[in-house]
């Protein structure tokens, strides 16, 4: 019998464009063999959860709820699952309803992170709702005991070929729902039959923003509602003294409750300006300790490869020792990216309700089962007792303030039951204690033969942690740290993110990669892409450095280095769109290109720079990108994606960088931290390259770290210079950073 292998099956698959596993039809010894061949297809939260009634609901008037463990961060997920499962069910796209992130309802699927929604998420549904229509089909033909592919099935209804009877799915289950799990084979409708997938189908919640309606969990209203808001500590590590309550209540008389555990201080007030008033004033009423300093005032380029470090090797072949050994062929460099903020326009969020035992909390956590796993542990509950329902927060890149803000709310929930209590964030809290995307130094040298090929390749990269998520540890909920039964922070997080996209997606014969991880001085976390911004920021300006030593087009030579051929694609495609952009003086395009984490999205990307002269500053005139994210579930959610991501990291690069002095963080406004104005995001275009028999692939990250070494790129070409460390205007271009790399 012939050997099924993993890219047999998937050849087999891209040449039928559907999926039809007939494991039935093999003996024992064949099946075993290959078992492992099919669960590395059964999409991620399917392994976990495999029951058909954790994914979807049939509905008394007909429709079908989704259900997902996701959240919804602007990445479209409520629509692009709708789509999938309006496909394998031959539903009207408003025949579905998506029901989000909400414990003891829908599945546990960890964070909303990663760029991995899709992936798993929607594919788990896309099976779920495959097994379902094979169910209600199976039971149609036995209600009429007639054979199963006699019958059509269409908007919620199935129909006996003549068309004379008919069943909607409610009907069929009487007040059921379906039972039993999603097993192998599962047969997939041929993608040539779908109906959504694929399509742009725009967001429907992007309209209710524009009307200004409730969306976010800002926005939460509930009869009765409480407000709250926190005193802070001068600094990460001041503990409290004293709090004169009686002063304080005197001050503001709304004030219903002051809630003190250790170092946390939270104030209870009936109307939400009170509560503000009593934050301002508590300043003046509390005594807090004098904490340590922090390294303001130096070099933070030089200051954190001076740190302790732990090492680890990401990648290592052939040789690399005689990387620098023949002179005028090598090429060395360093990078550097300070911390960046999510900068999220809407400061964090919750609202939290102490009833009858059991506290339920609403909030934008990107992980509401890990959630519940660190308060339980914080606030010593049994996981029974706290219920979580996600709601989508105003701006969500990644790890912010919103677990911190909502494990505040429960602290104050329990100290005053009975009411919603809402936690509302203030401008100045989000930019000062919200956890931030890591430094990183890179430094990288390579060897050119005589050809113009990288023959060596050394790369290292210097980094803290790119996720501290709570993740079941309160330890990294941040008023965790201040109660009287402290949880200490972990001292390190997930190092992955380091070195993420460290690995150039280029062919190297000799290569080394190594990543060093330090504990910075700041609170950090996983910021959207997390060090891939970084890691290909660094790698992509120096691609561009050394094709220009070796004399060569920057696109032809990452093409020249590249054997895959969706990203020479994606690349050639990204030269067709500029080919007839015309630059003037003082003008410049660059290109970058990257694959997320190296298996996800392909992304290449251009920008156009115009660079004044006289001052150095920069003014993107248009970026132009070529993303391959596989299957397109939803063309215009990938785009809206790339979109976003291109002019987000156009900011970064540009302008964001997050400044403190010895006691805390200066950067506490949009004055001080500045982000893209109306006025500065370009023009933009996305060609998306759609491959329907492909897997799908997370788009949502693939853009940020293109985009800097691009605009970098670009600023060379306008103006001569080029910039290694970020952000590119912080105060006068390179100079700046020469000066502070202590060059």
């Amino acid at each position: 019998m012939r050997k099924v292998t993993v890219s047999s099956r998937r050849t087999f698959l891209k040449e039928a464009g559907c999926l039809t596993i007939g494991f039935s039809l093999l003996n024992n010894t064949f099946s075993e063999a290959n078992q492992s061949v099919i669960e590395d297809e059964v999409p991620g939260g399917l392994k976990n959860q495999p029951q058909i009634n954790a994914w979807l609901e049939i509905l008394a008037d007909g429709r079908v709820r989704v259900l997902t463990g996701k959240m919804e961060l602007g990445q479209g997920i409520r629509t692009a699952i709708a789509q999938v499962a309006a496909d394998e069910l031959d539903l009207d796209l408003m025949q579905v309803e998506v029901h989000l992130a909400e414990t003891g309802r829908t599945p546990h699927e960890g964070y909303t992170a990663g760029s991995g929604s899709i992936e798993n998420s929607a594919m788990s549904v896309r099976y779920a709702a495959a097994t379902a229509r094979q169910k209600l089909l199976d039971l149609a033909a036995k209600h009429w005991n007639i054979p199963a592919n006699t019958l059509q099935i269409k908007d919620g209804k199935i129909t006996k070929t003549d068309g004379k009877e008919q069943l909607t799915f409610a009907q069929l289950l009487g007040g059921k729902q379906l039972e039993g799990d999603v097993k192998l084979p599962v047969t997939l409708k041929p993608k040539t039959a779908y109906r959504w997938v694929g399509k742009a189908i725009p967001r429907q919640d992007i309209e209710r923003m524009v009307r200004a309606e409730p969306v976010y969990v800002q926005d939460l209203r509930f009869p009765g509602m409480v407000h709250a808001r926190i005193v802070r500590p001068p600094a990460y590590d001041a503990k409290l003294i004293s709090v004169d309550e009686a002063k304080l209540r005197q001050a503001v008389p709304g004030i219903l409750k002051t809630v003190i555990n250790g170092s946390f201080v939270g104030i209870i007030a009936a109307e939400e300006y009170e509560a503000m008033q009593a934050q301002l004033s508590a300043r003046q009423q509390t005594k807090w300790s004098t904490p340590k300093p922090l390294p303001s005032g130096q070099n933070l380029a030089a200051y954190i490869k001076n740190l302790p470090v732990k090492t680890r090797s990401v990648k290592e072949q052939g040789n690399v020792a005689s990387v620098d050994e023949v002179s005028g062929n090598s090429l060395k460099a360093s990078y550097f990216r300070p911390y960046q903020m999510h900068g999220s326009i809407g400061p964090s969020c919750a609202v939290a309700l102490y009833e009858d035992q059991k506290l339920h909390i609403w909030t934008h956590s990107q992980g509401v089962y890990p959630l519940r796993e660190a308060l339980k542990k914080m606030l010593d509950l049994p996981t029974e007792s706290i219920h979580i329902k996600g709601v989508p927060g105003s701006g969500c890149y990644g790890h912010n303030g919103a677990d911190d803000v909502a494990a505040e709310a429960a602290l104050l929930a329990l100290a005053y039951p009975g009411k919603h209590v809402r936690l509302q964030w203030s401008r100045e809290e989000e930019h000062a204690w919200e956890p931030y995307g890591s430094a990183m130094e890179a430094e990288v040298e390579a060897r050119l033969d005589a050809t113009g090929k990288i023959t060596h390749w050394k790369y290292a990269v210097w980094s803290d942690s790119h996720s501290t998520r709570p993740g079941g540890d309160p330890g990294n909920l941040l008023v965790a740290r201040y109660l009287k039964k402290s949880f200490p922070a972990s001292s390190s997080g997930y190092s992955g993110g380091a070195y993420r996209n460290s690995e150039p997606y280029y062919a190297i014969p000799n290569l080394k990669v190594d990543a060093h991880f330090f504990e910075g001085p700041l609170r950090v976390s996983a910021l959207r892409s997390l060090g891939a911004y970084g890691n290909v920021f660094a790698i992509e300006s120096f691609m561009d450095e050394l094709a220009e030593k070796a004399g060569k087009d920057p696109l032809a030579f990452r093409i020249a280095h590249l054997t895959d051929k969706r990203a020479i694609e994606a690349i050639e495609k990204l030269g067709e769109l500029t080919r007839r952009e015309k630059v003037a003086k003082n003008e410049g395009i660059g290109y970058a290109f990257s694959r997320y984490k190296n298996v996800a999205a392909y992304c290449a990307i251009a920008a156009k720079v115009a660079v004044d002269p006289k001052t150095g500053v920069v003014q993107v005139v248009k970026m132009w990108s070529v993303i391959d994210a596989g299957e397109v579930i939803n063309l215009d959610g990938i785009k809206n994606q790339t979109e976003g991501g291109m002019v987000q990291a156009a900011s970064w690069t540009l302008q964001e960088e997050v400044l403190f002095d010895q006691h805390h963080i200066s950067s506490r406004d949009w004055y001080s931290y500045p982000i893209f104005r109306f006025r500065d995001v370009p023009l933009v275009e996305v060609e998306v390259i759609n491959r329907p028999t492909e897997s799908p692939l997370g788009a949502g990250e693939a853009a940020q770290g293109p985009t800097a070494a691009a605009l970098v790129n670009a600023i060379y070409r306008a103006s001569g210079k080029r910039v290694r460390n970020l952000p590119v205007q912080a105060g006068g271009n390179e100079a700046k950073g020469e000066k502070k790399k202590g060059k």
